[in-house]
């Protein structure tokens, strides 16, 4: 996923858009052998993360489609991920029985209004979202600009789904940080730049080590290349 930036409506933008004039350290962004993903899983399900691994976005959002019960309230943080897998559009316009927050919260004119709702909607039934890397010891690394993506994924919303392709998976926590870094800032703040004429900001940052809550928090791991 992205660094989010600002509190206005998110345009639609996809890591392709910036990647080719963007500057990153490509060793901590590619695709990783089946050991380490295999190693990967193992640790994230040994800290109390419920993991599912498919091999195309198109099964991603399938997965999502049917693991969220008609009626659930679902609020979701900006993330290319999910544009990518379609989730964004199908959230607003397929056809499902979800309550959609993010509908909800733009159509509200008052900005002191709407920036309620939003904090409100961090306890969301489903949030969904992405991460900036995944460390093979079983930790995930994200950040923001205003805290809006990562305030739900400790506490605030009931479930959680993570959604990240494995191109995010890297060694350690240490690699984690360097990702995020170097590879999930200059595209975030690339697009940043191009969206809102403004600069991006590490802000805020979490390091989700563990999982208490059984089957609260699930990790959606994509066999490709997706977000940043």
């Amino acid at each position: 996923m992205t660094v989010e930036t600002t509190e206005c409506t998110i345009m639609s933008q996809r890591k392709a858009d910036y990647i080719d004039e963007t500057e990153i350290d490509t060793t901590l962004d590619e695709t990783p052998d089946e050991e380490t993903i295999e190693q990967t899983v193992a640790a994230l399900e040994a800290n109390g993360f419920e993991v599912v691994v498919v091999e195309t976005a198109a099964d991603a959002l399938e997965t999502l489609q049917t693991t969220i019960p008609a009626g659930a309230s679902v609020m979701n943080g900006h993330s290319t991920t999910l544009e990518e897998i379609g989730f964004i559009e199908y959230l607003s316009e397929g056809d499902h029985d979800w309550e959609s927050l993010p509908d909800e919260i733009w159509s509200i004119d008052d900005d002191q209004k709407r920036q309620a709702a939003r904090r409100e909607a961090q306890t969301a039934e489903y949030f969904l979202g992405s991460v900036n890397a995944i460390s093979a010891t079983g930790e995930l690394v994200a950040a923001d600009r205003s805290g809006s993506r990562i305030g739900a994924y400790p506490f605030a919303a009931e479930n959680v789904v993570i959604v990240s392709g494995v191109n995010k998976i890297v060694p350690t926590l240490s690699d984690a940080f360097d990702r995020l870094e170097s590879v999930a800032y200059p595209l975030e703040n690339e697009r940043a730049n191009e969206a809102y004429g403004i600069d991006s900001a590490i802000a805020k940052q979490l390091v989700f080590r563990q999982e208490f809550e059984d089957g609260r928090t699930t990790v959606v791991l994509v066999r490709g290349e997706l977000g940043y």
